[in-house]
């Protein structure tokens, strides 16, 4: 029987997070305005992207490894 690292690690990082807010409070506010950063740059890049797609001239260097 194993255990996936992936999952694990990502469930023992989101404990730490939580442990961290409730044992110190002054995270807290940190942590909310990082967040809210965070999700004011992932809307802002997701509205360009959304608006403002890549074109396929724009794209240099489509095949780097030479492969066909």
């Amino acid at each position: 029987m194993t255990v996936p690292v992936r999952g694990t690690a990502a469930l023992l990082t989101a404990a730490l997070v939580v442990v961290t807010l409730v044992w110190l409070p002054a995270y807290r506010l940190f942590f909310a305005i990082s967040v809210g950063i965070g999700l004011v740059v992932s809307g802002a890049l997701y509205l360009w992207h959304r608006f403002r797609p890549v074109r396929e001239e724009e794209v240099h260097n489509k095949r780097p490894l030479g492969l066909d």
